[in-house]
């Protein structure tokens, strides 16, 4: 580029072919299907990424060479234009191509040819507005130093003047505008919680949190809350699918606002449950909710339809914030709401008499799965006291599904792996059809993790920026593409920018479990006279109106 160009104009020959070649490699398939637009701030971000590392290489370079910055010749520019630009093309149709596999993969309508050239739109406004204000910052860092010369020694300045910068701009990133975010988030979710869904109103039972006699209000339930206790299968609904008397179930639900921390809004649920007489049914189930205070409708209704209504549900609210969000900064909260639910309901249960204490079971789903792990030290703990636990789409970080999958028996992949034979924890990708090992014995006491090899929750991970990981090394889960590849920086990035669209997809794909808690409650309860046509009839019931 000539010297005659704006400054705002002005860019590195080194950096733009490390930008190019970082925006080419953000249209290689990753996880999950994505729009134009989409695509284009993905890559759009790649190539900032690649343009910094390319200008660092470039700086570097010099200074181990001891050399001067050059000015690049116009043939090189004209180069550089001519060959990018057939590259950039060629990787946008190839990744339109990708798109439309992955697609295929999962039923997903294809994307519209004019639409996917957005992308290149898009991206190319993502990258001049980053890194505008990149030269920003710098101008901000040129301009201190300058100030501070004529007071301290020049390299002083230069010192200070950068570290000042670094230090504005990790405030600025971190705290700040991170923190704002997340706090900006948190409240106009929270907004979002004092509002209730339409046809939801306070349950006329005694049987439910915030109905009659209940210590929890109805009011502090928060929105989810208030859809977990108002919403759910009758007694009359639960009768005719079984064709036995049933009962009514039991919910009992602490909001966010029902007391003022996990623990205090665990012994509250606790004692709920016991006033309502949950200690009393046959099974009882403890749930770790997601970010929002979400209860799956279809994994708690799929268990009250297996055990005939004669069960109580428990949960509590951590936190506002979506699931996919929660995952990234929500963790301490679920891990104490969690604890703090699960160790509340053991004492509780266990100082009953042997023989009348219920069965006690555990679920969590999303980040749920991380808090419910954070009550137990590990596979035996598990085994002892429960009996039986159901863990979906459990996040990269949880500990003892990352003790489990790392610890696999060899020769069983990270996407399906086999743990000790299987004996107490077992993993599904389909539990419709057996579960490994399936000649193996599975205990009284069973734990079950559901996941998906497209679901970018389980394998987001820091370590992907270094790390080429098990599940991208050995052969690719059914919905995954085999053209997916790992690339240092750029998978990170590209599982990072999946994490959103995790729950955009049909069922049975990405973050979307729905239609598989059913088989999983069948595998974990197995109810006496239980057939495969009643999975089929209770997968239809519960199969969300489209």
């Amino acid at each position: 580029m000539s010297r005659a160009a704006p400054r705002w104009l002005h860019y590195t020959l080194p950096g733009a072919w490390a930008a190019l070649v970082f925006a080419c490699l953000s249209f290689t398939p990753s996880l999950l299907p994505r729009s134009g637009p989409f695509q284009g701030f993905v890559s759009g971000i790649s190539a900032v990424i690649g343009y910094g590392l390319g200008v660092l290489g470039a700086w570097l370079w010099r200074e181990f060479a001891h050399r001067p910055p050059r000015t690049p010749r116009p043939r090189a520019w004209q180069a550089f234009f001519g060959v990018g630009g057939v590259v950039l093309v060629g990787s946008l149709l190839m990744g339109w191509r990708w798109q439309r596999h992955i697609r295929e993969l999962m039923d997903v309508p294809h994307p519209d040819s004019p639409g996917y050239l957005v992308a290149l739109l898009v991206g190319a406004a993502v990258f001049f507005l980053l890194i505008s204000a990149g030269r920003g910052l710098r101008a901000v860092y040129r301009r201190l130093e300058t100030v501070l010369s004529r007071h301290i020694g020049p390299r002083a300045a230069l010192a200070t003047s950068g570290l000042a910068v670094v230090v504005l701009t990790a405030l600025v990133a971190s705290g700040v505008l991170w923190d704002g975010l997340i706090s900006l988030a948190d409240r106009t979710l929270a907004v979002r919680d004092t509002t209730t869904e339409e046809g939801v109103v306070p349950p006329g039972s005694t049987l439910r949190s915030g109905g009659p006699g209940s210590q929890v209000s109805w009011d502090s339930l928060g929105r989810e809350g208030r859809n977990f206790v108002g919403r759910g299968p009758s007694v009359e609904d639960l009768t005719a699918f079984s064709g036995v008397a049933a009962k009514e179930p039991i919910r009992v639900y602490a909001g966010y606002a029902s007391a003022p921390d996990a623990e205090s809004r665990a012994e509250l649920a606790v004692r709920d449950l016991e006033r309502a007489g949950g200690f009393e049914r046959a099974h009882l189930l403890v749930v770790t909710t997601t970010g929002s205070g979400w209860v799956v409708p279809e994994a708690v209704n799929a268990f009250e339809y297996l055990t005939a209504g004669d069960s109580a549900i428990v949960a509590t609210q951590y936190s506002h914030l979506w699931s996919w969000l929660s995952v990234l900064v929500d963790q301490e909260r679920a891990r104490e709401a969690g604890r703090a639910l699960f160790d509340a309901v053991y004492e509780r249960w266990s100082s009953l008499p042997a023989g009348q204490r219920p069965k006690l079971l555990v679920f969590g789903e999303s980040l749920g799965s991380y808090g419910g792990e954070t009550a137990f030290s590990g596979e035996r703990d598990l085994a002892n006291r429960t009996d039986g636990v159901l863990f979906v789409g459990p996040p990269n970080f949880n500990t003892l599904y990352r003790e489990f999958t790392d610890q696999r028996d060899a020769g069983s992949p990270e996407v399906e792996p086999v743990y000790r034979s299987g004996r107490i924890v077992r993993f599904s990708r389909r539990p419709g059809v057996d579960i490994p090992p399936a000649s193996a014995p599975w205990g009284d006491s069973r734990v079950l993790y559901l996941l998906h090899p497209s679901d970018p929750i389980i394998w987001w991970s820091p370590s992907l920026l270094l790390r080429r990981p098990d599940w991208l090394r050995e052969p690719r889960g059914s919905d995954v593409l085999g053209e997916m590849v790992w690339l240092p920086f750029v998978t990170f990035w590209q599982v990072t920018a999946d994490l959103p669209l995790g729950l955009a997809v049909p069922p049975g794909y990405g973050h979307v479990y729905t239609g598989e808690h059913v088989d999983a409650w069948v595998a974990l309860l197995r109810p006496e006279g239980w057939t495969e046509q009643k999975t089929a009839r209770l997968r239809a019931l519960l199969k969300p109106a489209q």
